[in-house]
């Protein structure tokens, strides 16, 4: 408990300076930002503090200070918020880059001013092109570009942008730089949010990178977690979307009918319907026209939403104008004129022919696509003498529905990618990084030998990692904890009870070798030493690396272990043949050379009632073919070369240099000199010529076990 509790305090502390880096981050963003604006330059130096902090503490951090940076400033100035999608998208790209050592070098350098540059002009050209439209003055670069005549609005547009926020990303990157040069990096492991409730260091060898590449099959669990979000958002932000532009759209449009009605009826209100008739027959010059005039000039400009306001006499034939106020400097109809009904309109005409009041009617007209009120302008008698209309322009209001639009994108789209970072970190730290710990652990115990050591620490190393995400992940852990536990006490069970079973088949081995050594007169200790002699061969053809495809560890044990059986036949031969003192006659040497083939049957035997593959395999070879020689005039068989099975070709060599330097009935023991010359003479005749040459390699180790075994000196 005392050690999960230092991890909590440590990732405490570890939190509380993420936390106070990313309050540095947006204040040093909007500080920058207020002191550039103050002294009127052309740069912002809202994302230094962004870029910062993702590149020391990564996505979530950076991401944090880049909305919440645009936040803090759309208090002052409202449309900064629209663009925090701009500063997230450079905290997630800088991230990106860090952690591949764009800052480092100068072409990372260049290659990061550049990015940045793409993301800051790009999305601050189109966020304001989109909600605003396009405009600038004839002397800024945008003017100048298009004035020039070779390119478009648009083009001017984006471009000056990217040339502008070019410098302002240079400036910013070099400030990042130099204070990622002054921080110490290993600082950077402090500098984000961290839930990491398992213990990765337990681990270092198969976790190093712990936090980097993945390497999946398809798709990583992150991956499939952040399209799942990204459909889901994807969907509710659609759907909230069309609903937001759909109560948007109703509601302007009734604002504006509201709007619309009421300028109209404020219009109707100052003219005297009396005098209609009196103003279209002097043509204007009667008195009060230009005064009423006046009046419904003040009105028109009282909302920019209304483009036009008219005052219309209907006719049978048409509109005959009483008023028509100039709008943004174009004159209106002259008074008089007679505008004959478009074809849309003509629905309406019975009802304003009779004076009657009508709603608010939207058309597409020869005007454009307005949205059009009337009020009737009454005499005394309460007769309606003629109409005034006002338009609403809704190409107009389908720009301010247009700039919502891309309002509402922008807010969203800056908190989607707010929250991708958050889902990212927080899946991170509560699958993807204990996931991959185990797996990493799980594979390194499945590629690694079986040996009690390694698989010991193995369940040291994943028990170690400890993970502790209170949910079916652990339990996942601690079963597989206990089931690598469980498998190390097995394989501890198996090699005890295999070394058990070794050593009785060694014991069971030994006790039918000396039983025939007993036999034989004048064998002392010729299992033992024949069994010396193959080690040395053996682990020479291995040391010269001479039939490697053969030499294996499993080869080694088995030929060593196999090596005191390689006379059993010999239990078969009649006393008087086997310990006969003089020369054997050509019968009873017929008789002796049977004990290649009885050994071979009495092993075969035993090998019928093992199962699966036994080392009394290369026994049957040695006790079968050890008689053999290279030159193919040997027995049982006459084989040659390396048809013989490599066992047999060592023990020949073990076999006879022990016959040649040990006593027998019939000869004394051969000086160690002559022993090795018979040999060299057999070398490529009667024996294998490498399985010589390492043995000769090895006499120091020869003579070792003559001096143990043989009580003669060895010279």
């Amino acid at each position: 408990m005392r050690g999960n509790k230092g991890k909590v305090g440590i990732r405490g502390r570890q939190n509380i300076i993420a936390a106070l880096l990313c309050l540095g981050g947006i204040a040093f963003n909007v500080i920058l930002n207020d002191v550039v604006a103050a002294f009127n330059m052309p740069i912002y130096l809202d994302s230094v503090g962004t870029i910062a902090v993702a590149a020391c503490g990564g996505y979530l951090p950076g991401a944090i200070v880049g909305f919440f940076t645009n936040v803090i400033k759309s208090i002052q100035t409202p449309s900064s918020l629209f663009y925090g999608v701009a500063n997230v998208l450079l905290a997630l790209s800088a991230a990106f880059i860090s952690r591949r050592g764009w800052f480092k070098n100068k072409l990372g350098i260049a290659k990061s001013i550049v990015l940045f540059s793409l993301i800051g002009g790009g999305v601050g050209a189109v966020i304001p092109w989109y909600m605003d439209g396009i405009s600038f003055e004839s002397d800024s670069l945008s003017g100048i570009l298009y004035g020039t005549g070779f390119f478009n609005l648009a083009f001017s547009h984006i471009f000056s942008s990217l040339i502008l926020d070019c410098l302002d990303k240079t400036i910013t990157v070099l400030m990042v730089v130099a204070v990622l040069r002054i921080i110490p990096e290993k600082f950077f492991g402090y500098c984000n949010f961290s839930m990491w409730m398992q213990n990765p260091d337990s681990v270092s060898d198969t976790i190093t990178g712990v936090k980097g590449k993945t390497y999946t099959r398809k798709m990583s669990i992150r991956v499939k977690v952040l399209f799942i979000l990204g459909i889901s958002l994807g969907i509710v932000a659609v759907v909230a979307a069309v609903i937001s532009m759909n109560v948007f759209h109703k509601t302007i449009t009734n604002e504006n009918i509201k709007l619309s009605k009421g300028v109209t009826r404020l219009a109707a209100e100052m003219i005297d319907g009396d005098m209609v008739d009196e103003y279209l027959e002097s043509k204007g010059k009667a008195e009060g026209y230009d005064r009423t005039r006046a009046l419904l000039t003040d009105i028109l400009n009282t909302s920019e939403n209304i483009a036009y306001l008219y005052v219309y006499k209907i006719e049978e034939d048409g509109c005959r104008v009483v008023f028509d106020i100039d709008t943004e400097g174009v004159s209106g109809e002259p008074i008089g004129k007679l505008i004959p009904f478009d074809e849309e309109f003509m629905e309406y005409v019975p009802a304003l022919l009779r004076g009657d009041k009508i709603e608010p009617i939207i058309v597409r007209d020869s005007y454009g696509h307005l949205m059009t009120s009337y009020s009737p302008v009454y005499d005394s008698n309460r007769k309606t003498v003629c109409y005034v209309g006002a338009d609403v322009d809704m190409d107009r209001l389908a720009g301010e529905e247009k700039s919502f639009l891309m309002e509402l994108v922008s807010v969203f789209t800056g908190f989607f990618l707010l929250l991708c970072s958050f889902v990212m970190w927080l899946t991170d730290y509560s699958i993807i990084f204990p996931l991959r710990a185990v797996t990493a652990s799980a594979d390194m115990n499945s590629h690694m030998d079986d040996s009690q050591e390694n698989l010991d620490d193995s369940v040291k190393k994943i028990r170690g990692i400890d993970v502790r995400t209170g949910d079916e992940l652990e339990n996942l852990y601690n079963s597989f904890c206990r089931m690598t536990l469980n498998q190390s006490e097995q394989m501890r069970s198996i090699k005890r009870l295999s070394e058990s079973t070794a050593k009785m088949q060694d014991g069971l081995i030994v006790t039918m070798a000396d039983m025939v050594e007993n036999r034989d007169s004048d064998t002392g200790a010729h299992i033992q030493k024949t069994a010396a002699y193959v080690r040395i061969i053996v682990e020479g053809l291995k040391k010269h690396g001479y039939y490697a495809e053969k030499i294996t560890p499993k080869f080694i044990s088995d030929v060593v272990r196999s090596a005191p059986l390689h006379d059993v036949g010999k239990i078969n031969i009649s006393d008087a043949v086997l310990n006969k003192p003089g020369k054997l006659t050509a019968e009873e040497f017929e008789i002796m050379k049977t004990h290649t083939t009885a050994g071979k049957h009495i092993i075969e035997r035993v090998i019928g009632t093992v199962q699966g593959d036994s080392y009394l395999k290369e026994a049957r070879n040695m006790a079968a073919y050890h008689h053999e020689r290279w030159d193919g005039k040997g027995y049982p068989e006459g084989l040659h070369g390396e048809v013989i099975p490599l066992a047999a070709r060592i023990m020949s060599v073990a076999d006879v240099f022990d016959a040649l330097t040990s006593p027998r009935v019939y000869k004394p023991a051969f000086p160690l000199e002559k022993a090795i010359a018979i040999i060299e003479e057999g070398k490529g005749t009667q024996f294998d010529p490498k399985c010589v040459e390492v043995f000769f390699d090895a006499l120091d180790e020869v003579k070792i076990v003559l001096r143990k075994y043989n009580q003669t000196d060895i010279t």
